[in-house]
């Protein structure tokens, strides 16, 4: 028999906590790291939480409501209590639970939550204020004197809300988002996993199999389980082996599978480096997975319950299971002389593991009375109390002794650094609530477990998370899984491998004596995470929380990192007590993804700076970055928003030479950034009258027209041309920032709306490169441009005409005689992969017409001249009247918002309208934004009449101009305004004039 090791010689040799090698260690190498800021040994496959049990620290933290001494509870990711703060500096991690976190050479790690220090801090003071901090306390107090709130209340409030810090500087750290497929995915890796994924794998079908730890086997890592004569994690080991050497198998450690979505989709978060100093390069720190599954197994196991009895959370009271993880698969002796607590037979093989490691076991606490516990009392010497209780513990810093209460009521002080409790186990069911599907209660279990056929028939529970709770009968229910998901007959291929194997018997036992209202009985805790007592839960029932749902948000049960995962069932077995009901009909909570927590930079991935949200660029980006362009964002669009030339020292300078340029001579700009929609089919005009409010059933072939669109309520959607270049073929063009929602909008008329309609269309924004050439002399451009067969002529060509035509000598295009400037114009349209070409071979063609490229400024610009509404008047609040397209409004057909539009308030003439507006001195800015007032009218809100929506300085006006809305406008055209900008302080009077600025009669645009 392996025992203590004694270290260090002279007066008083010290005692370590390493027992054996441990069967996840490599005891061969030493890892050094920190904690508070002291140096400790570790080895290659320690947690911090075994690394710091080995150096002898059971102190971890604190808790977070009454800041009481917490240690380890448990060995796994359910750890409520040791949460730690690892790394420094901009990589420096919050809430870690020590149970998971892999040590690493040079790993800097503290404990949080307290102040100044661990072993004594302040804050353990709200022990004494604990019948203030009841349950619900939050909803009682902090309700006067109200002028409390803001100043004392809330920032006490806030200081105090939180566990750990938060890093100051961005995560230095890369993230990725990775899409796979498979036939079978495989969630855990213990008997029943393996065994599923084995039978799975070698029937042929793609699996995948993800296991949360860095090694496989689960529980088998932690007893001393004989599989086939040899220990259970060689077992593990080797079948791991064969996944491995398998080409239809991906094996994923570290990798949680953290959700359950519709369609058979996972959620995965793989630790790619978590457990390294730094990612190797090219590496990310983590990795999240979208899995797509056609079958999952779910061999997720158990996760263990404590006992709630008086001061059970002193450090040193952990879970009996996680002690003999500690044992074996650590090498980690948790305490000296132990009491094991328990009210089932898989806790007893705690009190063997712990003789056998050297440990001396004084006491054997159980809740019922069995043979097995007479015969080990017997073997280790350990005192037995059948039917017994713990009645309360006791130590400052960690646990040195417990009260042990007889079936007589007789109570027994016991001497003790080690309280290793069992309650039962709960079956790891958060899989298979994320889609709805409420457990069931076992009584023979005394758990809740997965109801037959409630999660889907793609869904297989298996091993313990089925409720199967004995190893023989987790290595079955694995096997037959894996050939059902595969579809293989596995009659007769299943052999199950010889294990020694124990029944698992439990006497429900939900907690000790004096967990009530006894006044000398200490804090039994239910929630170690958000210290719920057992009072708290018994207050609530009290106070009419009896519903489940009610209690948790009452209480904040559950509501945790760890979810609950250690206290749901206690909980809602001791409301059922309180309440009189059944664990069945007082029912459980469902958890929610993600079963455990997940960064939000694995969330966002490579979503982040710049990539959140990147830039599309223009077929022509590049050559305007050779002529010097100076760019904007237009939505998620990099735009050129001028041309500066040497000598030009201001950007409206700039501007004003682009216009002029457009308005004497020839400019062209990359107008790309619209939205183009292809539709074919012999609905379409259909279609098309049903989204427009005009009519489009006798547009020709070779035309274009002007649409407006509404939403359902009658307020103005967006506007665009739409040309028809073929019997059943048209092509629609939106707005820039709408073309999206425009796409999204037709996806629901025809799919909900209109399916019957024979129409087929797509998004062809990216496939086309458009470019407008606008100016007198575009059309003799046009000519050097366009394959000289084609007629540009203005009576072969004229206004809103469309074709399919060649350019520069056989290249398909498509030619629009559009003018969004109000000058003869056309709109050019290549493969985007021939947009760059086409600026150049513009530039080239244009320049003895004087051609010059202009921006999405002087385009602003012509189009406030010619008074065409754009994204400032289209903004959601106005009507097809406000913009003074009423006449537009077709009374012999139906569309989307028309009976909408018809109501009286929107369409009556007071309503502000859109009109034109003019400085009565041309050097006053007209700001966007600005109040209209009538002149000399008070400063107020009644007074308010309009506002400005866009405004610019016109250089063919020689004045500012702006486009606003204004109550009666068409009626006020030479009134004079009040314009006032109350951020600048400023008023400013013009008068309402036209809104088209320039050439009004559109003699140009015909030319």
């Amino acid at each position: 028999m392996s025992g203590l090791r004694v270290a260090g010689r002279g007066r008083k040799a010290r005692r370590t906590f390493r027992y054996g090698a441990g069967n996840g260690l490599e005891t061969g190498r030493q890892i050094r790291f920190t904690f508070d800021g002291k140096s400790y040994l570790g080895h290659p496959g320690d947690t911090l939480a075994s690394a710091l049990l080995a150096n002898g620290v059971r102190l971890l933290g604190r808790s977070f409501k009454y800041h009481r001494p917490r240690g380890l509870l448990s060995a796994g990711p359910e750890e409520p209590n040791a949460l730690v703060e690892l790394r420094q500096g901009a990589a420096r991690e919050p809430n870690t639970r020590a149970t998971v976190a892999e040590i690493f050479d040079g790993l800097v790690a503290s404990s949080q939550n307290r102040w100044p220090g661990l072993a004594l801090d302040v804050l353990g003071i709200n022990g004494f204020f604990s019948p203030v901090f009841t349950a619900g306390f939050y909803y009682k107090t902090f309700m006067w004197p109200a002028s409390f709130w803001e100043k004392v209340y809330e920032p006490l409030i806030r200081r105090a809300a939180g566990l750990g810090r938060a890093a100051d500087a961005a995560d230095p750290d890369r993230y990725e988002k990775i899409t796979a497929f498979c036939d079978v995915l495989v969630v855990g890796a213990g008997p029943a996993g393996l065994s599923a994924a084995l039978a799975a794998a070698e029937s042929g079908v793609q699996v995948i199999l993800c296991e949360q730890d860095a090694l496989p086997g689960g529980r088998l890592r932690g007893e001393r389980t004989l599989i086939d004569g040899r220990p259970g994690w060689m077992w593990a080991q080797d079948a791991h082996r064969r996944l491995a050497g398998m080409t239809n198998v991906r094996i994923m450690t570290r990798s949680c599978v953290f959700a359950r979505y519709d369609g058979g989709t996972y959620g995965v978060l793989e630790r790619v480096s978590d457990h390294l100093p730094a990612p190797r390069e090219g590496q990310p720190r983590q990795r999240m997975w979208r899995v797509v599954a056609e079958h999952c197994v779910v061999a997720t196991g158990g996760i263990e319950r404590p006992i709630v009895f008086p001061n059970n959370d002193r450090p040193g009271i952990m879970l009996a299971a996680s002690v003999r993880t500690y044992l074996h698969r650590f090498g980690v002796i948790p305490g000296h002389r132990a009491v094991v607590y328990t009210n089932n037979s898989d806790g007893l093989r705690t009190v063997a593991d712990l003789h056998h490691a050297g440990v001396r076991v004084v006491a054997i606490v159980e809740a019922g009375t069995s043979t097995a516990a007479q015969d080990l009392a017997r073997q280790t010497g350990a005192a037995l109390f059948s039917g017994a209780t713990i009645a309360n513990t006791f130590g400052r810093l960690g646990v040195t002794a417990a009260v042990i209460r007889d079936a007589h009521g007789r109570e027994h002080r016991v001497g003790c650094d080690l309280i290793a409790v069992s309650g039962g186990w709960s079956p790891d069911i958060a899989l298979t609530t994320h889609q709805g599907a409420r457990p069931v209660y076992r009584d023979d279990l005394a758990a809740f477990v997965p109801a037959q056929g409630a999660s889907g028939s793609d869904l297989h529970v298996v091993g313990v998370a089925a409720g199967v709770m004995t190893d023989r009968g987790a290595f079955e229910s694995g096997l037959r899984a894996g050939y059902l998901t595969s579809g293989a007959d596995g009659s007769g291929k299943m052999r199950l491998p010889d294990v020694n194997d124990t029944a698992y018997d439990i006497t429900p036992v939900w907690q000790g004596p004096g967990t009530g209202n006894l006044p000398r009985a200490g804090k039994a805790f239910v929630d170690f995470q958000n210290d719920v007592t057992a009072r708290d839960i018994r207050l609530a029932a009290q106070e009419g929380f009896q519903s489940v749902e009610h209690l948790k948000r009452y209480t904040t049960l559950g509501m945790a990192t760890d979810q609950g995962k250690t206290a749901n069932v206690n909980a809602l077995a001791m409301l059922a007590d309180i309440t009189g009901r059944s664990i069945s009909e007082t029912g459980t909570t469902l958890i929610r993804p993600p079963v455990q927590p997940v960064a939000l930079g694995a969330l966002a991935g490579a979503h982040r700076g710049r990539h959140f949200r990147p830039f599309r660029l223009p077929p022509t980006h590049r050559w305007a970055e050779e002529q010097g362009a100076a760019f904007a964002e237009n939505g998620l669009w990099l735009r050129a928003q001028w041309y500066p030339r040497p000598g030009e020292t201001h950007w409206l300078e700039t501007v004003n030479r682009e216009v002029e340029t457009v308005r004497n001579r020839v400019g062209f700009c990359d107008v790309s950034t619209l939205g183009k929609i292809d539709l074919q089919g012999p609905d379409v005009r259909v279609f098309l009258d049903r989204l427009y409010i005009n009519g489009w059933q006798k547009l020709p072939v070779g035309r274009a027209r002007y649409g407006l669109m509404l939403r359902e309520d009658g307020f103005v959607f967006d506007d665009g041309t739409t040309a028809r270049l073929g019997e059943n073929h048209y092509v629609m063009t939106t707005t820039t920032a709408k073309a999206a929602s425009v796409m999204q909008h037709l996806e629901f008329c025809h799919q909900c709306l209109w399916p019957e309609l024979d129409v087929q269309f797509i998004s062809v924004t990216d496939e086309w490169a458009q470019i407008a050439v606008a100016g007198p002399n575009s059309r003799d451009v046009m000519r050097q441009i366009v394959d000289p067969d084609f007629d540009l002529s203005n009576a072969a060509f004229g206004f809103m005409a469309a074709a399919d035509v060649t350019v520069c000598g056989g290249l398909r295009a498509r030619l629009f005689r559009l003018s969004f400037s109000g000058e003869l114009a056309y709109e050019i349209a290549v493969p985007a992969r021939y947009g760059d070409a086409l600026a150049r071979r513009l530039m080239q063609a244009g320049a003895p017409y004087g051609i010059a490229p202009y921006g999405t400024e002087a385009l602003g610009v012509m189009r406030i001249e010619k008074g065409h509404p754009a994204g400032a008047e289209l903004n959601g609040q106005t009507t097809a009247h406000d913009l003074g397209m009423g006449r537009l409004l077709s009374g012999r057909k139906d569309f989307i918002g028309r009976r909408m539009a018809d109501r009286a308030a929107l369409r009556d003439p007071a309503r502000p309208t859109l009109v034109g507006l003019k400085p009565l001195r041309v050097d006053a800015p007209l700001v966007c934004g600005a109040h209209l007032l009538p002149k000399g009218a008070a400063a107020t809100a009644a007074s308010d009449q309009g506002w400005i929506a866009s405004s610019a300085w016109s250089p063919t006006v020689g004045s500012w101009i702006g486009l606003g809305f204004l109550q009666n406008g068409p009626a006020r055209l030479g009134d004079v305004v009040a314009v006032h900008n109350p951020l600048a302080g400023t008023v400013t009077e013009a008068v309402v004039v036209s809104s088209v600025f320039v050439d009004p009669q559109g003699a140009r645009l015909h030319g």
